[in-house]
């Protein structure tokens, strides 16, 4: 597994890849925190990270799928995943090298927004005049929610041969697991079972990370979806159906 981890991380940053989504990451953020006046901290005057952990989730699902549509689609599409599985490395392995490699990947992203969090810190009235809980407990369910993105960019890769395919179901699952519960848990059909479907979607239990209140629960689903969905992966590569 370290093999892996080792062999796709080097060829992320002996490509354009790491850095173009660093970059795009940075920068979209960046903008959205500081320049655009709709959303820039400095013009409505909170000292918080909003901003970033309101758009983080949707940016991520538009570039965690950038990162993962080639791990297998590219590797069956040359040939290449035909040989992986004949050095002695087990499935599981081979999966979760390639799943660290792209959840360390986005995670290296997340790195620099600290210094967001340390200018508001300086910038509040009085200095550190902040919920750092609240922040935490976002960056937290930000690292969870990229393990669960990053599962089902690699799920989506390896349906697939072409990583366009890869890239643009990646991003409807993404969007899928995110939002579409917590919208359907608001149509007038549902009685009682309203909140029952809410809890199925990601967005319920990000939110909840978001206040700072680390719950058992919500750990318990983030790593339950990002292991079923490594397992589904695992499936569809155990059966060589390509």
């Amino acid at each position: 597994m370290i093999s892996i981890l080792k062999k796709e991380f080097s060829a992320f940053l002996n490509s354009l890849i790491a850095y173009i989504v660093i970059s795009v990451f940075l920068t979209g953020m960046g903008l959205l925190m500081w320049v655009f006046p709709d959303t820039a901290v400095l013009v409505y005057g909170f000292a918080d990270m909003d901003t970033l952990f309101s758009f983080a989730p949707y940016v991520f699902m538009f570039l965690i799928p950038a990162i993962t549509m080639r791990s297998f689609a590219e590797e069956k599409k040359s040939g290449t995943l035909e040989l992986l599985f004949t050095k002695p490395l087990s499935d599981w392995q081979i999966i979760l090298g390639k799943f660290l490699a792209c959840w360390l990947l986005v995670f290296i992203a997340l790195l620099p927004t600290l210094l967001y969090y340390y200018s508001i810190v300086q910038l509040g009235n009085p200095p550190g005049n902040i919920d750092a809980a609240a922040v935490a407990g976002s960056y937290f369910g930000l690292v969870l929610l990229a393990a669960v993105f990053t599962a089902i960019g690699l799920l989506a890769s390896s349906l697939t041969v072409n990583q366009i395919v890869a890239f643009i179901s990646g991003v409807f699952l993404c969007f899928l697991f995110y939002h579409a519960f917590d919208a359907a848990s608001s149509l007038n059909v549902w009685s009682s079972y309203a909140l029952f479907i809410k809890q199925l979607g990601l967005l319920y239990h990000f939110d909840s990370a978001a206040r700072g209140l680390i719950d058992s629960r919500d750990l318990l689903y983030f790593l339950s979806l990002t292991g079923i969905m490594l397992l589904l992966t695992k499936t569809v590569l155990g059966s060589r159906q390509w």
